[in-house]
């Protein structure tokens, strides 16, 4: 039995026009997203014979293809829930989710600022990669960090609670080679009640990390 499963989408294709395009949905997902959970699976297996046979020469290859592939999945899984057609706007006490919009103020200043921070992020990373706000267990508050590809660049205790995908198959078919355009676009369908909860979960976990014995 496989480790890891494609996740379905919480809504349908079209559900996230006109920011994405149903074509954009459908390939990122049931192709893209659908490589990655059969990479780390293969990924699995492989290193599972590696070690019935102790033949380790391939260990180093493999310990990379399974980072990529699995926080490939996992990144994926959390960027589909991070949408919805009827997000966008900024967290407000109002709807609910004040205390992720007083900790974006307390983190980054203001909402523009983390705004800003995060859109530069995401559009500026090098080749493939990500714009991930994170929690920071140690200091307790939110952090803007740049993934590429699928890995680097980050806290290890961090925890991703609202992921901007800048690969070009997120985009491409739709916005060409404007990246900046999509990552603005992005912001239109943000789900903060989801990221809400993601941070609100984070917190509550923050005391497992262990820093000193």
């Amino acid at each position: 039995m496989a480790t890891y499963t494609l996740p379905e989408l919480p809504y349908d294709y079209a559900a996230l026009e006109p920011v994405i395009n149903p074509q954009i949905i459908e390939l990122h997902h049931d192709k893209h997203h659908a490589a990655y959970v059969k990479g780390a699976n293969d990924t699995l297996e492989q290193l599972a014979e590696a070690r019935d046979k102790e033949a380790w020469g391939a260990i180093n290859g493999l310990q990379k293809s399974l980072a990529f592939h699995l926080s490939g999945h996992i990144l994926h899984s959390i960027y589909w829930h991070n949408m919805t057609g009827d997000g966008g706007g900024e967290p407000l006490a109002a709807d609910g989710v004040g205390d992720l919009a007083d900790a974006i103020t307390e983190s980054f200043g203001s909402f523009a600022g983390f705004k800003a921070q995060l859109t530069k992020a995401a559009a500026t990373t090098q080749g493939s990669g990500w714009g991930v706000l994170a929690y920071e267990p140690v200091s307790d508050k939110l952090i803007v960090e740049q993934v590429y590809d699928h890995q680097g660049n980050v806290g290890q205790g961090s925890v991703p609670v609202l992921v901007f995908d800048a690969w070009e198959h997120a985009f491409y078919l739709q916005y060409k080679n404007q990246k900046v355009d999509f990552i603005e676009a992005m912001w239109a369908v943000v789900n903060w009640q989801d990221v809400a909860k993601r941070y609100a979960a984070a917190k509550e976990r923050a005391d497992v990390l262990l820093l000193a014995p």
